[in-house]
């Protein structure tokens, strides 16, 4: 039982009304995915109110809906926990959640990297005991709220994402989780079109630190241009330990990174002290995310050489990085699967994994549009022409105007691209381009919707 109705009603000051539940297994916002026993809360959001929904979730399964005073009284005698307001009634739960918590707590934030390093947390730490994490990317105003509603009162260590497009985001999402540790994974050039300047999403970024812990700690990936301004932001904030890792900065320095047939292998210096490394994904960035994990044992006072073995069973999520093979007659097809994010860093980084990595037939790239970098857009697009080149697609397809922008420039270079606008015709023009044997990489923003185009694939070859 995660909640005892009483509970409920005593964090949110609500009324339960025509219920004689015990208490609830779970807390969900998601009307179509309704475990038995939940408390659906429901949300207004942009697109859709969720006391519309209310209804079918305890038909489906929930022992009652939390809905606001104002719409109460429609349901008749739906059970019910009648609130002033459902979302914040969802952030005085999660305040419950983590007051009677015992568990450690780490919030993770960056421009690139934030989900891989939280399920790189994950696979570490469920070494050494319980851990809750956050789901999918919910990391934003709701997303957090919900995952920290749901931490299990004996949970030993918890895990929360944390995302922001504007200032001023991440601060009640810290002061929420009130984190033991909080990593940086990167500062690059996603949102730039909202926050203006590379400096303006550093200060954003390091507001993760104002919720920290009493003497907590700070992890902090160097590879970059504002190493200093986090460190002294952390330092403001009264992290206690401070640790900035990288492969051209830090005081964790990462070396030796060699690619291998089930991932990746490198090593790290702590006080002199090597250690070896292996994980189950590729990439020099896969590789950082892993060894700011491992960092995490220090302030939490958990072996390190336990924690890097733990780290050889970590994978990329999907649409990040996974790599899917797919056989037939000996000859295998690889999907290296990066759809659902990207910005000039993590484009930059997926481009080197596909150029690096072997192909015995075709190499098909699939490149959708960078989203919200601004008046910068472009230039940045530019920016991948030689990477572009040196992965050496035998077929190109570029999808979105921006991308689409770049063949003219790769005809000058000798590489013929193949553009789409929209990921419809996208998916009509990479049909029949690829066979067994061939290697496809897809990376685009989310909002470009190239993740159709990886079930299409999945479809045509998944045997």
């Amino acid at each position: 039982m995660l909640f005892t109705l009483s509970e409920l009603a005593a964090a949110t000051g609500g009324d339960i009304r025509n219920s004689d539940a015990e208490g609830i297994s779970e807390i969900v916002i998601d009307s179509r995915n309704v475990p038995e026993g939940a408390l659906f809360v429901a949300i207004k959001g942009d697109r859709h109110d969720g006391h519309d929904f209310a209804a079918d979730a305890v038909d489906t399964g929930a022992s009652l809906a939390m809905v606001s005073t104002g719409k109460a009284e429609e349901f008749g005698n739906l059970p019910m926990l009648v609130v002033e307001d459902p979302l914040e009634g969802l952030r005085q739960i999660a305040h419950a959640a983590r007051m009677r918590s015992h568990a450690r707590i780490i919030a993770v934030t960056g421009s690139v990297g934030k989900t891989s390093t939280k399920e790189a947390l994950l696979t570490m730490l469920s070494g050494f005991g319980k851990v809750h994490a956050s789901i999918k990317s919910y990391n934003n105003h709701w997303g957090v709220p919900l995952m920290l509603a749901n931490l299990p009162a004996d949970a030993q260590f918890g895990v929360f994402e944390m995302g922001m497009s504007h200032e001023g985001e991440i601060t009640p999402l810290t002061a929420l989780v009130q984190p033991h540790v909080a990593m940086i994974t990167s500062i690059a050039p996603a949102h730039l079109g909202e926050l203006g300047s590379m400096e303006a999403i550093a200060r954003a970024k390091s507001e993760i630190f104002l919720g920290l812990q009493p003497h907590g700690a700070a992890i902090i990936n160097a590879d970059h241009a504002f190493e200093r301004q986090l460190v002294a932001s952390a330092h403001e904030a009264g992290a206690r330990m401070v640790l900035t890792y990288g492969f051209e900065q830090g005081n964790v320095r990462i070396s030796d990174y060699k690619s291998t047939e089930t991932g990746a292998r490198a090593r790290f210096e702590l006080d002199g002290e090597p250690f070896d490394i292996s994980i189950a994904a590729t990439g020099r960035h896969m590789m950082a995310n892993a060894v700011g994990a491992a960092l995490v044992t220090l302030p939490l006072e958990l072996p390190l050489p336990a924690a890097v073995a733990h780290l050889t069973k970590f994978a990329a999520p999907d649409g990040r990085g996974i790599a899917v093979e797919f056989a037939q007659d000996g000859r295998v097809l690889t999907l290296l699967d990066e759809s659902y994010n990207a910005n000039p860093t993590s484009m930059r980084a997926a481009l080197g994994v596909f150029a690096e990595r072997p192909s015995a037939g075709r190499r098909v790239l699939v490149l959708g549009d960078m989203l919200e970098l601004g008046s910068q857009s472009s230039a940045l697009h530019r920016g991948l022409l030689d990477l572009i080149i040196e992965g050496q697609p035998d077929y190109l397809l570029l999808v979105g105007s921006e991308m689409a922008g770049l063949q003219p420039l790769l005809d000058k270079k000798g590489i013929r691209a193949d553009t789409a606008l929209d990921v419809n015709v996208a998916g009509d023009k990479l049909k029949g381009q690829l066979d067994y044997g061939d290697l496809v990489m897809l990376k685009g923003s989310n909002g470009v919707g190239l993740s159709k185009l990886v079930t299409q694939i999945r479809r045509q070859f998944d045997q």
